[in-house]
């Protein structure tokens, strides 16, 4: 049991071998800046991008990172034993006469807030499970199915709900292939076309193509970042809405939004460098020390509540919930839509686990401030923790005993 008494600790790992390192690094500081220092005492663990796991106070400031290798020479390697023995992260010190020694501290929750491979992707997640720790956000299915834009299409469609028409292939096949495959898209698709990575987030590998030799080019570009590639039609005309989801088995929406996109995709830059570098409008979300627009998610142009009507809202909100479900998400995630206001017409585009989905703006706005939003997340993990413990994971049998006994009698 957790002794209430004292504050919580929680580890937030972050960084890990991604496209999406920086961004990992400034959501991780934002919500460890959110925590209550009352209740809860953040250890941030940083994950380099050659896998490394360290600790150390000083990777909470983030004018820290322009000096990375300084940074990690002020650092103390860590590790996670994947063994359900009282979530142990143990920890290498310097000896006091030399040499190294290993001492460890009991966690009561893992935050993990890697973006992309290796975080958000069910990997992190199915080391947490065997550690037998709880943690924030989805489970193993959950953040596997979320990052995987083909499985999380194929999901969507079995629980009946609206996408675009998509086809998808792998690498392998496409350089045995080309023309075979070109032709089988075209066959089965119309133009204009967006071509996807399978696993990676932040708009990272996708192109839009308006002809075969875009497309050929398109794919060449995406089986850089995966195996497995996507092809999908363009919602011509459509707006993009999104909605968050909180919760676990009764899970809530959030208001609606409408990001500003600067080209026909909302690129890595839109979403995170635009505010940052001076060129669009910094809008001010969540309690101080939470993000004011200046890098992560809160520093695109967005319109929220996003300027639909209040039925469309309602539908946006209702399939939104129903993704979530579809996925076995829980925690947190965002869902993006394609909307055409005119037709009435919606279609789910995908769906972001933690921590694409932190999505503090969107909660605000809510009623739900971004301090309040960290704490309800832990408390989701705690909840979603316990009712896991409630399954059986072994069975008591005498198979290894009847096995010896036949062995000896032969």
């Amino acid at each position: 049991m957790t002794d209430l008494r004292r504050k919580r600790r929680v580890a937030v790992l972050f960084g890990s071998r991604s496209v999406e390192h920086e961004v990992s690094i400034i959501s991780a500081i934002q919500a460890m800046d959110a925590m209550d220092p009352r209740r809860y005492e953040p250890l941030p663990i940083f994950i380099t991008r050659h896998g490394r796991w360290v600790t150390g106070p000083d990777l909470r400031r983030i004018e820290a990172y322009q000096d990375l290798p300084a940074l990690l020479r002020r650092c103390r390697p860590v590790y996670l034993r994947p063994e359900p023995y009282e979530a142990r992260l143990f920890m290498e010190e310097s000896g006091l006469i030399g040499g190294r020694r290993t001492r460890s501290t009991i966690l009561d929750a893992v935050f993990p807030i890697i973006h992309g491979t290796f975080g958000e992707d069910g990997t992190i997640q199915g080391l947490l499970e065997l550690a037998d720790v709880p943690y924030v956000g989805a489970g193993v299915v959950g953040s596997a199915v979320g990052m995987d834009k083909i499985i999380m299409k194929a999901a969507f469609r079995a629980a009946g709900l609206p996408t675009v028409e998509y086809h998808w292939f792998t690498r392998p096949r496409w350089e045995r292939s080309r023309e075979d495959v070109l032709a089988e898209v075209e066959a089965r698709l119309r133009y204009p076309l967006f071509v996807k990575p399978a696993n990676l987030g932040s708009s990272v590998g996708i192109t839009k193509a308006q002809n075969r030799d875009d497309l050929a080019d398109a794919i060449d570009v995406a089986a850089h970042y995966d195996r497995r590639l996507l092809v999908e039609e363009s919602f011509e005309g459509a707006t993009e809405i999104n909605c968050a989801v909180l919760g676990n088995g009764d899970p809530i929406p959030s208001v609606c939004e409408q990001p500003v996109r600067w080209t026909d995709i909302l690129s890595y830059e839109d979403k995170y460098l635009r505010s940052a570098n001076g060129k669009g409008k910094r809008q001010r979300v969540g309690a101080k020390g939470a993000g004011d627009g200046d890098g992560g998610m809160a520093g695109a142009d967005r319109r929220i509540p996003a300027p639909i009507s209040d039925d469309l809202t309602a539908a946006v909100q209702r399939l939104a919930v129903e993704s979530f479900v579809a996925i076995d998400a829980a925690g947190l995630a965002r869902v993006d839509f394609l909307v055409d206001e005119e037709s009435g017409r919606i279609c789910v585009n995908e769906i972001n686990t933690l921590p694409g989905s932190l999505s503090f703006y969107l909660w605000d706005p809510s009623g739900i401030p971004f301090p309040t939003l960290i704490d309800r997340l832990l408390e989701l993990a705690f909840e979603r923790h316990h009712e896991r413990r409630q399954t059986t994971f072994t069975y008591d049998s005498t198979l290894l005993q009847q096995m010896a006994s036949g062995s000896k009698q032969s």
